[in-house]
């Protein structure tokens, strides 16, 4: 770079506040003019300083709530017959199809969300979890891990089974503070 653009770019960052694309030894050059200074500070800002926002900020005012214990506990009996009025009302005619069943997953754990929701309980994540398989006599085990409060999360299970197919939903209810 040549001297000429060096004390151009020099001016230019000068002007906006900020000396860190220089090197070091430039800015000592540039700045000390002859003093020996052992460190440079860098200064970058985007207005002039003073020249803030002159409108100020309405401050948020937030509450704590302290509230570590849920008002309202989730209804499991109601929730498993929400499962159980759900699943059977979609699969009870049904038969096994790989695509109609992939498609029926998305649409069952959407209504069964929606109607949990609907129990308006406050402060409640809802996680759905639909399983639809051939009955083919075959077994099938499902687990599941998660981190856990025994005394405020939850889960409701049910599993339904026709002719052709079986259908496993859990609703995972996990309390959040």
């Amino acid at each position: 770079m040549s001297d000429v653009a060096k004390d151009k770019a020099a001016r230019l960052l000068k002007k906006r506040g900020s000396f860190s694309s220089l090197s070091s030894h430039e800015v000592k050059a540039k700045e000390t003019a002859g003093r020996t200074k052992d460190s440079v500070s860098t200064v970058s800002y985007i207005d002039e300083p003073g020249h803030h926002d002159d409108a100020p900020r309405p401050a948020v005012q937030m509450e704590n709530t302290f509230q570590t214990a849920p008002a309202k506990r989730f209804p499991v009996a109601t929730v498993n017959n929400i499962l159980k009025d759900v699943l059977t009302s979609y699969l009870q005619e049904e038969r096994y199809e790989a695509e109609l069943c992939r498609q029926m997953t998305k649409t069952i754990s959407e209504v069964i969300k929606a109607r949990v929701k609907d129990l308006m309980i406050p402060r409640y994540k809802i996680i759905v979890l639909i399983s639809i398989g051939q009955l083919n006599e075959q077994n099938m085990r499902v687990g599941s891990r998660c981190l856990w409060d025994p005394t405020n999360d939850t889960f409701s299970s049910y599993s339904f089974r026709n002719d052709s197919l079986f259908a496993v939903a859990n609703v995972y209810a996990v309390y959040f503070e």
